[in-house]
């Protein structure tokens, strides 16, 4: 894989929206923390604009983006703010230029079609908090991406609420993101290859038969058969018909891959959740499980 060059003060980083609309007036938190990174930032087109939800129409948006991978003086593309729209833009985006000089995509939710569609080209993307309520999220949120920004060493160590771990490491490639994002791209030139590969997943705001009709999904396609690992993140504000389904998203997620002979790492800190921890897709990682702690070396 493909590592982007590093960032150094004095950097430009471009903001764009790929999906839905967001104003100025929300992106000067994440602004600050730019400058008080001593990078730069530029605001691509879409910020600012608007059609319906969408932050301005797909050609503004997919002119935006390529403009910005095009440009050689923007050394990382951040994108502000997640929702719905750049699977609408992704097949718009000639990336020859950025294969050729690729820089750090940085996104997650709605962004994971940019992850798992850059990852097969054999370059490493940023899976992190946008610019939008960084200023919500726990300081390790913002000093992940600066760390990986910037190529210092990058590590996750939690707590497992897992207490009877087995002791194992693991080492392979991770790759994935949203898996709402992850499931509409199965059949597309944007889907994931997940054979011999540590996949991540994490989800908002969906229904729990909805997640069980996913991962069947993925099951029966072949995607969860040849794993290193699963690592599950925030399963944020499930939500349950009046006839409950009867087990929580990771117990859905858990008993549908029981046959298989790989671990499953729970509650990682990435995610919609307040601690967010970035993750370089595409990077090998060895992940080291201990009774209650694991720890993830990028």
């Amino acid at each position: 894989m493909i590592t982007p060059k590093r960032l150094q003060k004095g950097d430009t980083v471009a903001i764009v929206s790929t999906a839905r609309k967001i104003s100025r007036e929300e992106l000067k938190p994440a602004l600050q923390l730019l400058e008080s990174w001593d990078l730069k930032a530029i605001l691509g087109k879409t910020i600012g604009a608007e059609e319906s939800q969408f932050a301005g129409s797909d050609a503004l948006r997919a002119a935006d983006f390529q403009h910005m991978m095009n440009d050689q003086g923007v050394k990382a593309i951040w994108c502000a703010r997640g929702g719905y729209g750049t699977v609408r833009i992704i097949d718009k985006l000639d990336f020859s230029t950025f294969k050729k000089a690729p820089k750090w995509i940085i996104g997650y939710s709605d962004v994971t079609v940019l992850h798992s569609h850059i990852h097969n080209f054999g370059i490493e993307t940023l899976h992190a908090q946008m610019c939008l309520e960084i200023e919500n999220k726990t300081p390790e949120t913002a000093s992940s991406l600066k760390s990986i920004l910037f190529g210092t060493n990058h590590s996750i160590t939690y707590n497992s609420t897992e207490k009877k771990n087995a002791e194992v490491v693991i080492s392979g490639e991770i790759i994935g993101g949203n898996l709402s994002v992850l499931y509409s791209l199965i059949g597309s030139t944007s889907e994931m290859k997940t054979d011999g590969k540590i996949l991540f997943i994490e989800d908002l705001d969906e229904m729990l038969y909805h997640i069980d009709r996913m991962m069947v999904n993925l099951k029966r396609s072949g995607y969860l058969k040849n794993l290193k690992a699963l690592i599950i993140g925030g399963m944020t504000q499930m939500k349950d018909n009046k006839v409950s389904f009867g087990k929580t998203a990771e117990e859905i997620i858990i008993d549908l891959v029981k046959e298989y002979n790989y671990p499953v790492i729970l509650n990682f800190p990435a995610g919609h959740i307040v601690d967010n921890r970035a993750l370089i897709m595409g990077r090998k990682i060895e992940i080291n499980v201990h009774s209650s702690t694991i720890n993830v070396q990028f």
